[in-house]
C-alpha cells in the first residue's frame, strides 16, 4: 500500500469474510420492504457487506504491511468455510445487522488464528469477543424505531449457504468525511487448505 499525496498517514483496518454476489443479492430482496420504508437510514452499499474477524482500528499505513505474509501463511493452510445468512438483530436500537449460520466453530477458530497473527506481528490489539453478523444500517437520531423494526423484517429470513473462500484485510475511510463509509480491500488472499 502505497501513501498518496495528501493521504492521511492512517487508516482503518480490519481483516474480514466477504459473503458471494448471490447471497448479497438474496438478503437485499429481504430487505427491500425496508429500503423502501427507511429510506433515510443509512444502508451500507451491497458491496460492502463483510463479516469481521477483527477489527485492528486505526493503524499507521507502516503497520499494515507486515500481516500480509502472515494472513497469506493462514489462508493458504485453512479450507473455505461454509457459512449462510440468517435472520436480523440490532445493537442499541441504532445498527441493523443480519446473523451468521453454518460452521460457526471454523468461524471462530479462525477469528482466533486472525487475532493471534495480529499479535505476533506486533500490532496491539483488544479484541472484542466475535459476535458473527454483517452489519446493514445505522439509523439516525431521530429515527429508532427504523431498525427495530427492520430487524423484525429480517427475522425469518434464512439466506442460502456459500463459501467463504478469501480472507479480505481491508482499510476504510471511516470518520474522513460526511459521506457513507467505503471499504476496500488492501489484500486478500484465497483459502487452499
Amino acid at each position: 500500500m502505497h501513501a498518496e499525496p495528501n493521504a492521511p498517514a492512517t487508516t482503518r483496518v480490519f481483516i474480514a469474510l466477504a459473503p458471494p454476489d448471490e447471497a448479497k443479492d438474496e438478503l437485499a430482496e429481504a430487505l427491500a420492504p425496508a429500503y423502501a420504508a427507511y429510506p433515510r437510514m443509512r444502508w451500507n452499499r451491497i458491496e460492502d457487506w463483510h463479516l469481521t474477524l477483527a477489527f485492528l482500528g486505526e493503524l499507521p499505513l507502516a503497520s499494515v504491511p507486515p500481516l500480509r505474509p502472515a494472513l497469506a501463511d493462514l489462508a493458504a493452510a485453512r479450507r473455505p468455510l461454509e457459512l449462510g445468512l440468517r435472520g436480523g438483530g440490532q445493537f442499541d436500537e441504532r445498527v441493523l445487522w443480519t446473523g451468521i449460520d453454518g460452521d460457526l466453530d471454523g468461524l471462530h477458530l479462525l477469528s482466533d488464528e486472525v487475532r493471534a497473527l495480529i499479535g505476533e506481528c506486533g500490532i496491539p490489539f483488544e479484541g472484542r469477543p466475535l459476535r458473527p453478523h454483517l452489519t446493514l444500517a445505522r439509523a439516525r437520531r431521530d429515527d429508532p424505531a427504523a431498525v427495530v423494526e427492520s430487524a423484525a423484517g429480517l427475522a425469518g429470513f434464512t439466506g442460502r449457504r456459500w463459501r467463504a473462500r478469501r480472507l479480505h484485510l481491508v482499510g476504510s475511510n471511516f470518520g474522513r468525511g460526511p459521506g457513507p463509509i467505503r471499504y476496500r480491500d488492501i489484500d486478500s488472499w484465497d483459502f487452499q487448505g
